[in-house]
């Protein structure tokens, strides 16, 4: 399967923002992708934090999820949607949430972000748990027989939740790293995720200065089971278009039977 990881610099214009995703997955059509990511925030990167509240949706209703179909439908692709806000049960808060739309436009897996990132090294200052409501469980879905396990930028800290998506052939891993922390850590978070799973990552990314004033690392890419990057883009809007074959991860996993190995977990 051709895979295609969309980077974008996203703002606060919400029907600017669909308007370049929507380009872009056509593009990544174009290039004879079957599977295409948006990274996290694809649709909003807003002036304040609290700027997704009145922007959420509830599931199932809303223009975000309304583009998100049709490109699905028009395109005859597997949509990873990055991440919109999602409508929770508290006011004050919203999910942070992938939704994954099948090529005849149907929703078929949801997942919200589990763990929400916090920085603060005296220059600059992030908190997601004022807007954002965690969420709790895993989730994957198989899209023409690869088997996808779903996850979003902070949570490629956490190596745990990967362990519990085990044999699967793809993680996803939308994103918004800042640049700082994305220069010292994020390939080699990526590329450790691929090794350690055996498996392909595609990651997706927000690359660029922000109207906001925030600028993120982008860098979206996609790896192959031996930890070898196949395409990368540094920053501004483009896709990244890779390969997942089926027979390299039957190679890497017969060659180095590190998943059978494992003693603890």
């Amino acid at each position: 399967m051709k895979v295609a990881a969309v980077q974008m610099v996203s703002g606060p214009d919400v029907a600017a923002n669909l308007s370049a995703a929507r380009l872009l997955l056509e593009d990544a059509a174009k290039r004879g992708a079957q599977l295409a990511a948006l990274p996290e925030y694809f649709c909003l990167m807003g002036m304040h934090d609290s700027d997704k509240l009145a922007l959420a949706e509830t599931e199932g209703e809303g223009p975000i999820q309304a583009m998100l179909a049709s490109a699905a439908r028009d395109l005859g692709l597997w949509i990873i949607g990055g991440t919109l806000p999602i409508k929770s049960t508290t006011a004050e808060k919203v999910r942070n949430t992938t939704l994954v739309f099948s090529p005849d436009g149907e929703r078929v897996a949801r997942y919200d972000k589990i763990h929400l990132f916090a920085f603060d090294n005296g220059r600059e200052s992030y908190d997601e748990g004022r807007v954002l409501e965690p969420g709790s469980q895993p989730t994957s879905f198989e899209a023409g027989g690869i088997k996808v396990g779903l996850s979003v930028c902070y949570d490629l800290r956490f190596p745990e939740l990967y362990r519990g998506y085990a044999g699967v052939d793809l993680l996803a891993v939308p994103a918004a790293f800042t640049y700082t922390t994305g220069q010292a850590h994020w390939e080699l978070l990526l590329r450790a995720r691929a090794v350690e799973n055996q498996c392909y990552v595609i990651a997706p990314a927000q690359g660029g200065q922000h109207p906001n004033g925030r600028r993120t690392w982008g860098h979206s890419m996609v790896i192959d089971p031996w930890g070898q990057v196949l395409s990368v883009l540094a920053e501004g809007e483009g896709v990244v278009v890779a390969d997942v074959d089926p027979a390299r991860l039957t190679q890497v996993r017969q060659q180095l039977p590190a998943l059978a190995h494992r003693k603890l977990g």
